[in-house]
């Protein structure tokens, strides 16, 4: 038997989470959750852990001259993805005016999720 501790970030409290799984790697036990979201988000992330990815890629035509913008992905992706993503922003360079929400890179890295901006730049 394996077992995985864990501290929880579906909520505030921080709950330490101890997941007992078999050979095969199939849950067994989930202990240490206080609430519901708990035992989800271990589930997941023995699972098939996921990231949000946050960065900043180039900008031109600032009118303050500012030159980077922030950016993230719109959801959570597979945690082994993230050095594919960030693959994908070198070299990219967007126009302003940028909005927040703005898509600025779609399907980042095959992972079907997009790259938004984080800040408005004018």
């Amino acid at each position: 038997m394996n077992t995985v501790n864990l501290t929880c970030i579906g909520c505030p409290l921080g709950c330490q989470i101890e997941v007992m799984m078999d050979e095969e790697g199939k849950i067994l036990l989930v202990t240490g959750n206080t609430c519901p979201r708990g035992e989800k988000y271990a589930r997941k992330e023995v699972t098939a852990p996921t990231r949000i990815v946050t960065s900043s890629v180039r900008l031109y035509g600032s009118r303050n001259g500012e030159r980077m913008v922030p950016v993230k992905t719109a959801s959570d992706i597979p945690k082994g993805k993230i050095m594919d993503v960030i693959r994908d922003l070198r070299g990219v360079s967007v126009p302003c005016p940028v909005h927040i929400g703005d898509v600025l890179i779609r399907n980042v890295a095959g992972t079907g999720v997009d790259m938004v901006a984080t800040k408005e730049v004018e």
